[in-house]
């Protein structure tokens, strides 16, 4: 059992941790970028009997025209399989997911002067959106919700998922409920990159989409870094992370508990405690390894924790939250005595959790806002999933003769200066 890595906080270490944790990036991964290329040209190029054939191949499933698009009975099919507790709960969180993502709501705006000008910024919902939801292992209906959610409230009015199908062109029943209950238009049955190529070109069965989102493996990663400009993306999603900045205040148990939440996701995951206590780090530590022999999922989480899993101890807390905010993290856990004081502090972080019954679990599932969030220090200069996502901004501008020729000059003025004659023209004709 290897007891989790202590570290001392110093410049040298936290550049070593950097230049660590971006190694698990997706734009390190380029050796899988000409088969990615190929299979999106191919699906650009020969539409359907291309996507068919890769479906085939990939997920041993005969799929065509007939059958791509998921049926009615096949949603109401998918009812019957899904626990009732668990629809109570997915309809709960619905409710906390949207009432959050409804207060994010951008409104057009103009502004009129009395000399006869008018601007404005309108707002307009993209036409329409592919969610993207993986299949493989493990199922995650939150992220359906959380995908399909910002584009609803945005007012997108086309909004179709692709999922992968097993081999007897099933999909997850989990997945199709969710997706129902959060007000998905259409679903069809395909994966990976010739997922993301469909959604961009557009097939005979799947309709070409302005914008792609969701999660994927490193295929699904690469396609959406292929189609990037033919449509718009969300991001390209590294590994989950999670930080926990602490100190001797903060319950070893909770904290460890918390650091394993992000490990088991997989072996690329990090969790990093940073505190300024010696005794929480070595508490923290052994709470590990006991939490690892009995969890599920031990081996994921025992790579992770070996690989990126971090304990850093700083000489104080502003050192703490400096690193913090050099790390950047997806998650970030704030358990303190003034916990509200250090978010104060905060620059970097996809989603804060503050104080020690705000657990990182609490955000992926329930609380209401949204679970997509950036990572891999990309917190510096991302935001998580928002309605802001859905929607586009187009200038409004109107002015009056009358506005117009007292500024007219200027405007010429300045065309000329730039040696463009004929900007210049198209204002002075109006004047002549």
């Amino acid at each position: 059992m290897g007891i989790m890595r202590i570290v001392k906080l110093t410049t040298e270490t936290k550049k070593n941790l950097l230049d660590d944790l971006l190694k698990r990036s997706p734009n390190n991964y380029t050796e899988y970028a000409d088969t990615v290329q190929e299979i999106v040209d191919n699906v650009r190029a020969n539409g359907n009997k291309a996507l068919f054939e890769y479906t085939k191949k990939f997920d041993k499933a005969d799929i065509n025209e007939g059958n791509i698009k998921v049926t009615k009975e096949e949603i109401e099919e998918a009812y019957k399989e899904v626990d009732t507790h668990l629809l109570e709960v997915i309809r709960k969180a619905l409710v906390n997911i949207r009432t959050y993502h409804e207060k994010q709501k951008q409104y057009s705006w103009f502004d009129s002067t009395e000399d006869g000008t008018m601007l404005g910024q309108k707002v307009t919902a993209l036409q329409s959106v592919g969610v993207y939801v993986p299949g493989g292992k493990a199922v995650y209906p939150s992220s359906v919700l959380m995908n399909i959610v910002p584009a609803k409230v945005a007012g997108v009015k086309n909004i179709i998922m692709t999922t992968p199908c097993n081999a007897e062109g099933k999909v997850y029943a989990t997945t199709l409920v969710a997706a129902n209950e959060a007000g998905v238009d259409a679903i069809y049955k395909a994966g990976g990159a010739q997922a993301i190529a469909a959604l961009a070109y557009g097939t005979e069965s799947v309709p070409k989409v302005d914008k792609i989102v969701g999660p994927g493996n490193i295929f699904v990663a690469l396609a959406k870094r292929a189609v990037y400009g033919y449509v718009s993306i969300d991001s390209i999603a590294g590994p989950s992370e999670i930080l926990v900045l602490a100190d001797e205040s903060a319950n070893p148990r909770y904290v460890a508990a918390d650091l394993l939440s992000q490990a088991e996701h997989d072996e690329l995951a990090s969790a990093i405690l940073v505190t300024t206590s010696d005794e929480l780090a070595n508490k923290v530590s052994e709470e590990v390894d006991k939490f690892i022999a009995e969890l599920s999922r031990s081996e994921i989480m025992q790579k992770s924790i070996d690989n990126y899993g971090y304990i850093l101890v700083a000489d104080s807390m502003e050192e703490a939250i400096e690193a913090a905010n050099d790390i950047a993290s997806e998650h970030l856990e704030i358990v303190t005595k003034n916990p509200f004081e250090v978010m104060m502090k905060i620059r970097n972080a996809g989603a804060i959790f503050i104080g020690e019954y705000s657990s990182e679990p609490l955000g992926d599932y329930f609380a209401g806002p949204n679970h997509v969030l950036p990572t891999n220090g990309t917190a510096k200069f991302f935001s998580p999933l928002s309605v802001d996502d859905f929607v586009k901004k187009s200038s409004i501008i109107y002015y009056s003769k009358e506005a117009l020729e007292p500024v007219h000059q200027d405007i010429i003025d300045f065309a000329t200066s730039e040696q463009l004659t004929a900007h210049a023209n198209s204002i002075k004709v109006r004047f002549e």
